[in-house]
C-alpha cells in the first residue's frame, strides 16, 4: 500500500497515555494537517511516522513496511522532519546550516555538487537565498523559520512532515509556505503532514484534517466535516462555525463551550 500509516499507536510519556489506538493512513499527493489542544499528542504523533519515536504498541508503515525497519539514513532521506523547535547552538551561517539537511545523502564525505545544488533550491524554494551568508543567530525567529522549512526540503524527502512551520512567520511567509506545501504534495509521489492551531489556515491548506483529543483521533475527514461544529466542541471546548470566506473557508470562533 502507497503511503504512510499508523496502526493502533499506543505511547506513553511519563506514565500518561499520549497515544491511544491512533490509525491514520496518508496518501501521495495530499497535503494533510493534525489538529488538536496542546497536550493532545501531534508532535508525539509526528515523531513516530517519522521514526524517531518507538510506539509502545502499534507501528508505522511506510509503503506498507514498518518504518522502523528501515535504516536511520534511508528513511531520513525518504521521511523528513521539521520540528517545532530547533535550536541552534553555535554561529553557523544559513547556507551551512540548510546543507545539514543533506547529510542522509551525504553521510560524512562532503557535501558534492549535486547536495549543493538541492540546498540552492532548497533556500530559493524557502525564500531565504539572500540569507546565505547571516550568521542564523543573528536572524528574527520569522527568518530563522524560513531557514529551517530550507532545511527539511534540502533533504528531498518524498514525505515532509512539519510541526507548526507556520508559528512565527509573518502572515505573507505563511501564504508562501502553504504555496510550497501544496507544491511538493502537488509532486508525484509526495505528501506533507503538518500540525498546525490556526483552524482557518488548516481549512484553507489541507486535502484533509485529522483532528486529535487526549490522545485519541475524533475527527479524519475533508475540513467542513473535521472542522464541525461538534467536533471543536469536544476537541477545544468551544463553539465555532465553519464558513465560506471570500478568500476560502474559515472558522470563527464564537466562544467557550457553555
Amino acid at each position: 500500500m502507497s503511503g504512510l500509516a499508523a496502526k493502533a499507536l499506543r505511547v506513553r510519556l511519563g506514565g500518561r497515555l499520549v497515544l491511544d489506538g491512533v490509525e491514520a493512513a496518508f496518501r501521495p499527493g495530499e497535503v494533510a494537517a493534525i489538529l488538536g489542544p496542546n497536550g493532545a499528542g501531534k508532535s508525539t504523533l509526528l515523531a513516530c511516522f517519522a521514526g524517531l519515536r518507538r510506539p509502545d504498541a502499534g507501528q508505522v508503515e511506510l509503503d506498507g513496511a514498518a518504518i522502523l525497519d528501515l535504516a536511520p539514513r534511508a528513511r531520513a532521506r525518504r521521511v523528513g522532519l521539521l520540528p517545532q523547535i530547533a535550536e541552534v547552538a553555535w554561529p553557523v551561517d544559513v547556507r551551512t546550516l540548510v546543507g545539514l539537511g543533506r547529510i542522509p545523502h551525504s553521510g560524512a564525505r562532503g557535501l558534492t555538487a549535486a547536495d549543493h545544488a538541492a540546498v540552492d533550491r532548497a533556500m530559493a524554494a524557502a525564500g531565504v537565498a539572500d540569507l546565505a551568508n547571516r550568521v542564523v543567530a543573528t536572524l528574527s525567529g520569522g527568518e530563522r523559520g524560513r531557514v529551517l522549512i530550507a532545511r527539511a526540503l534540502a533533504g528531498e524527502p518524498e514525505w515532509l512532515l512539519a510541526d507548526e512551520p507556520l508559528a512565527g512567520l509573518d502572515p505573507g511567509h505563511q501564504l508562501d509556505a502553504v504555496d510550497l506545501f501544496r507544491s511538493l504534495a502537488d509532486q508525484a509521489g509526495h505528501g506533507v503532514v503538518v500540525t498546525l492551531h490556526d483552524l482557518s489556515m488548516a481549512a484553507r491548506m489541507a486535502d484533509r484534517i485529522l483532528v486529535l483529543a487526549d490522545g485519541r483521533l475524533i475527527a479524519d475527514g475533508p475540513p467542513e466535516q473535521a472542522l464541525a461544529p461538534a467536533v471543536l466542541a469536544q476537541a477545544y471546548g468551544i463553539e465555532a462555525r465553519f464558513m465560506d470566506g471570500e478568500a476560502g473557508p474559515l472558522v470563527e470562533i464564537l466562544r467557550r463551550g457553555r
